[in-house]
């Protein structure tokens, strides 16, 4: 339970395990906690010797049952909450593809400019006329063996003939935003976090642990 911290007023941050070693995402999480308005203060970190753990094969067909499927693996060598995520691209074009796929689309090992490269190339094969996409993310938050929560969060977009831009990660340069003008290796990272796909999943996280205290 979340217990006011001595002569502050304020709760003591919720402490929750990350389903990673990737310090990158640790960051990203961190940033979007810190944007959460008025929520449960969260003290984030990276699960203890994760890549020690027997591995999770994300091999559903669903953003929700890997992340789902991943909280509760990881959750069963961790005392505290464990949240894990999947997330990727859906194009309609492209029957929904790269989706759960995303990460590995041109392969096993592929660096995330080989997956642009072939999201680009089988859009032209298709000859798309349609380039409507969004960007999924789903967040599941496990504890010992239960599921307590699954969120999920959307952002709609385009995908461009090239990339621009040269901030962001994954398919940002090719990912189009309407609202901004901008592909989303365009915008600053801090507005980012404030529309991206991961940001709604994240605020839907806060709001649930802001009104559920106890895990």
């Amino acid at each position: 339970m979340l217990a006011p911290a001595s002569g502050s007023g304020r709760a003591e941050p919720l402490r929750l395990f990350l389903a990673s070693s990737n310090p990158g995402k640790l960051n990203e999480f961190r940033a979007l906690a810190a944007t959460a308005p008025g929520q449960v203060p969260l003290d984030l970190q990276l699960l203890p010797n994760f890549s020690a753990l027997p591995p999770f094969e994300e091999s559903a067909p669903t953003f929700a049952e890997n992340a789902a499927g991943k909280a509760l693996h990881y959750s069963r060598f961790a005392a505290l909450p464990v949240l894990a995520d999947d997330s990727g691209l859906v194009v309609d074009a492209l029957d929904g593809e790269p989706g759960v796929y995303s990460a590995r689309y041109a392969g096993p090992g592929a660096s995330s400019a080989d997956c642009v490269a072939k999201l680009l190339a089988q859009m032209q094969a298709r000859r798309a006329q349609d380039r409507r996409a969004r960007f999924v993310c789903v967040l599941a938050l496990a504890r010992r063996g239960r599921t307590i929560a699954v969120f999920s969060g959307a952002v709609e977009g385009e995908i461009l003939p090239a990339p621009r831009g040269v901030g962001g990660f994954g398919y940002d340069p090719v990912f189009f935003f309407g609202p901004a003008g901008k592909s989303f290796a365009e915008i600053p990272a801090a507005d980012k976090n404030l529309v991206s796909h991961r940001a709604k999943a994240f605020r839907s996280l806060a709001e649930f642990l802001a009104s559920s205290p106890v895990l």
